[in-house]
């Protein structure tokens, strides 16, 4: 009854007491520090630190096919580089200017590794520019981050690891990057064939950053054809693109369509790159591909707040039938409400964040893959991601509810209860038992920490008008700016008008869904962003009641 729904307006729409927020800004930085600080003494220059260890590693040579490990650990103290930007976002310029110093002392690409080209862009590449772009910024709008005598350094070095992923682009019938580079030796000649669709179509904005600094549009072009490789082997039936495929006959080995693992950035960069560089086709296939998600992969009533029906959720289905595939989701899923606020279609957002969230409250923590037929985790394992808190971020930032400050409270205090470790935080190997793993994963300090931070931190430069950021799929910041908007195309693409395929800035509002803009009247503005009876719907449908 009654009594019931003022369970969760009692807990949750009270306001948010400003001392209350900002001891937890400072837990957020505490933690980042915790991580950071433990990497830096016991494991630096090695990739990562294993926090019940205390001690780094780095790629397993032992064992090649350990690509848990060599995909991401390319043996260049890869949580250095990945921490770059959430120094200068947390305002610590000393820290930040001593980390740049190491990097560009310290850390070269001349390696005999061979890492996953999605995996070197999104964390090391990102990083990079990320950190050149906050050092060159006139505005200087986190404090003084200028690196004295700096020389570009930053660029360069992005630069030198961009020529030596290029390689992957050469030899594919499709124009589908190989998934792996050696960065010494180019593409390991007993490389496989296949790649997933995130991995080859989520490098443009990094590429695209790199080709419009350098002024050299290779990078771009290759991320470009990549995409377009990929948009162009949709289904002609639903629209949906598949989760793995052949980059030499463009067949679709895994027919999967959804929104997590093995696809979930290339949505993603649809729509940021279209943010960034404001090429009109971009907006067009993130827009078409949104409506197919829509259309296939929705599953629950119409409404976020209202009428019957169960929860909107969005599932796997088959790429050609729509049918669905299997009853799990994955935590990279988690990523989509803020996806949602970026477009503004907010009131979805909302419902699909509040069941994810209804699963870290269960457990604690997000499973890698959680049945929500059996009510139960599928893969429980939990590597510190942030993409529930990425999405409590935007949609806090959407709409300005003190629920999810009450959110960003609890999946901070779950992280210091049961993933603390000696020298940093753990990999949950299980969440219903939280036994821990010997890893920490670098998006923890990149990502994970920064959105914590940046929740809890109302006054921080990235939320004050005049200035424009965009964060990548690594959580790495970048300015919206005007120099990203001039087209490298013009030599490529003859004949075709430069306004006509550029959009103007202020474009993209109309040429979405405004209207759902406004889908949050006020008066709900301040009471559950979900109704009570909806949230305890979600809770009783993920097991919590």
């Amino acid at each position: 009854g009654p009594a019931r729904s003022d369970e969760y307006e009692r807990r949750y729409s009270r306001a948010f007491p400003p001392q209350l927020r900002a001891r937890l800004r400072d837990a957020a930085r505490g933690m980042f520090a915790f991580g950071y600080d433990s990497y830096m003494e016991h494991a630096f220059p090695r990739d990562e630190l294993d926090p019940l260890h205390c001690r780094g590693r780095g790629p397993d040579r032992g064992d090649p096919s350990n690509l848990n490990i060599n995909d991401v650990l390319g043996n260049y103290s890869l949580t250095l580089i990945d921490a770059l930007d959430t120094l200068a976002v947390m305002g610590n310029s000393s820290e930040f200017q001593k980390a740049v110093r190491l990097v560009i002392d310290t850390v070269s690409f001349d390696k005999d590794s061979t890492v996953q080209v999605f995996e070197a862009t999104i964390r090391v590449l990102g990083s990079l520019l990320s950190a050149h772009i906050i050092i060159t910024d006139s505005k200087q709008p986190f404090g003084d981050m200028t690196i004295k005598d700096y020389d570009n350094e930053l660029l360069h070095l992005a630069h030198d690891l961009a020529v030596r992923l290029l390689p992957a682009f050469e030899n594919t019938k499709t124009g589908i990057p190989y998934p792996r580079v050696n960065l010494k030796k180019g593409v390991p000649p007993d490389s496989h064939n296949e790649t997933c669709t995130a991995g080859a179509g989520s490098l443009l904005v990094e590429f695209g950053i790199l080709s419009r600094l350098l002024g050299d549009s290779t990078f771009e072009w290759v991320a470009r054809r990549a995409v377009k490789a990929l948009w162009s082997l949709r289904s002609n039936n639903t629209g949906l693109l598949g989760n793995v495929v052949n980059i030499q006959t463009g067949h679709w080995v895994g027919k999967q369509s959804g929104l997590g693992a093995g696809s979930d950035s290339f949505y993603e960069y649809l729509l940021k790159s279209y943010i960034l560089f404001g090429e009109k086709e971009d907006l067009e296939m993130f827009n078409d591909a949104y409506r197919n998600i829509q259309n296939h992969l929705r599953r629950g009533r119409e409404a976020c707040n209202e009428g019957e029906g169960d929860p909107p959720l969005y599932v796997n289905v088959n790429m050609y039938t729509g049918q669905l595939m299997n009853t799990w989701i994955d935590s990279l899923q988690a990523f989509f409400p803020g996806l949602q606020v970026l477009i503004g279609d907010v009131e979805d957002a909302i419902c699909l964040h509040a069941f994810y969230y209804a699963i870290w409250k269960r457990y604690g923590a997000l499973p890698e893959r959680y049945n929500w037929q059996l009510q139960a985790p599928d893969v429980p394992f939990y590597p510190l991601r942030p993409e529930l808190v990425e999405s409590t971020y935007l949609l806090y930032q959407a709409t300005k509810n003190p629920f999810y400050l009450h959110v960003g409270m609890d999946i901070l205090q779950s992280l210091e209860k049961y993933t603390k470790a000696k020298c940093g935080y753990a990999t949950l190997h299980h969440v219903v038992e939280k036994t821990q793993e010997d890893r920490m994963e670098s998006f923890f300090l990149s990502e994970t920490c920064k959105y914590l931070y940046l929740l809890f931190d109302e006054e921080n430069p990235v939320h004050k008008s005049g200035n424009k950021f965009m964060f990548t799929t690594e959580g790495h910041i970048v300015s919206v700016d005007e120099r990203f908007r001039t087209s490298l195309w013009d030599d490529i693409l003859p004949g075709e008008e430069d306004s006509a395929h550029k959009a103007k800035p202020n474009e993209f509002k109309a040429a979405n869904f405004s209207s759902n803009c406004n889908r949050v009247p006020d008066e709900r503005r301040y009471l559950l962003p979900l109704k009570s009876n909806y949230m305890r719907q979600i809770d009783q449908m993920v097991g919590l009641i």
